[in-house]
């Protein structure tokens, strides 16, 4: 489970979304990735649900860690509320609280196992 309040020490931002608001188109330039506090946010691709990210999830990492534009939009799919972090604040954390970047690295190992389970 993430420790929110590690989120906010670094200079996290909470952010609110209505159902149906993009959060980020696919193709935007990656600025911030976003931890789910309540909510829950449709991660789609040309027309394909990838995924629904509910409270605790992280989702906008890939892009911020290879600082390519978006692969995919995050739209709410419920009024949701996130925690934002910018580049330089994720940087941070993962120094700070190494937990946080195995929570991240098993997040991106699951998806990898989950699309190679759907080949």
């Amino acid at each position: 489970m993430l420790d929110y309040s590690s989120l906010v020490g670094v200079g996290a931002t909470a952010h609110s979304f209505d159902a149906g608001e993009k959060v980020f188109k696919q193709d935007d330039p990656a600025v911030h990735l976003y931890v789910v506090r309540s909510g829950r946010i449709q991660i789609v691709t040309y027309g394909t649900v990838l995924e629904n990210v509910g409270p605790g999830g992280v989702f906008g990492e890939m892009a911020l860690i290879d600082e390519a534009p978006r692969s995919a939009a995050a739209i709410a799919i419920e009024p949701t509320e996130v925690l934002e972090l910018s580049r330089a604040q994720f940087l941070a954390l993962i120094q700070e609280t190494p937990e946080f970047a195995l929570h991240l690295m098993a997040v991106l190992a699951k998806r990898i196992r989950r699309m190679n389970e759907s080949l």
